[in-house]
């Protein structure tokens, strides 16, 4: 699993990140994608701020390690194999990833998540919104569209005791972390969970520490897909 990420969905694509001098002066992003199947010819716009230049890397992707991308968007039908072939090309590349497919079952949300990489369901995003979705990723964030985000809570009906299992971890903490739980799995960090909650970032990272320990995580990735019922409850 890639290192833990803050999640955003469409409606925080805006939220201000900091940037580096470097990406400030413009992102190169590789389009994985069979040739002729990019469906947003007009993007990168002329004059986007954020994207300087957009290759297109069809299968296999060879020399793609070689471009130098800043992150990769993966157009593709079949997420999970078109994914692990993808990383299988990238190597030690460390270019975030962005999939974007009409898929938008379960199981393919949350191996593609797993694995670190952001979401996106075509239908549910508009094209304007992937420079700040690519900017995003760039900095550490994972960007889910929102059908993307309902999958992932979808996986709760999923699992034998459903419900049952995400109450019983749900209990384990306190009711102002439940709520802090919330606000981070719609993709807010913890400056913006703080000033919802008129709490300082300070106690929002200790409260954040807590709920990790509590629900046996690493980070902010498993957090997400643990309390969405996305994968197995705390160890006994």
């Amino acid at each position: 699993m890639r290192s833990p990420r803050r999640v955003l969905t469409p409606q925080h694509v805006g939220t201000t990140v900091s940037v580096s001098p470097a990406r400030s002066r413009g992102l190169t992003v590789a389009l994985a994608c069979a040739e002729g199947e990019w469906p947003h010819t007009d993007w990168p716009a002329p004059g986007d701020p954020h994207i300087a230049r957009a290759m297109p890397m069809a299968p296999p992707y060879r020399g793609l390690r070689a471009t130098g991308a800043d992150a990769v968007v993966l157009r593709c039908a079949d997420p999970p194999d078109a994914f692990a072939e993808l990383l299988k090309a990238m190597g030690g590349m460390s270019a975030p990833v962005i999939v974007m497919t009409p898929r938008r079952d379960t199981a393919s949300v949350v191996e593609v998540f797993r694995g670190g990489a952001g979401y996106l369901i075509e239908g549910d995003y508009c094209p304007c919104m992937l420079s700040s979705a690519v900017l995003a990723a760039t900095v550490g964030h994972t960007y889910l569209s929102p059908l993307a985000c309902a999958a992932l809570r979808d996986a709760v009906q999923q699992m034998p005791d459903g419900g049952e299992a995400v109450e019983r971890l749900r209990s384990l903490l306190s009711r102002r972390e439940r709520q802090i739980m919330e606000l981070l799995c719609t993709g807010l960090g913890a400056q913006e969970i703080g000033l919802r909650l008129r709490l300082s970032e300070k106690t929002v990272r200790n409260n954040l520490s807590n709920i990790y320990a509590k629900l046996d995580v690493r980070g902010s990735t498993e957090a997400v897909l643990r309390w969405l019922g996305a994968t197995p409850s705390v160890r006994a």
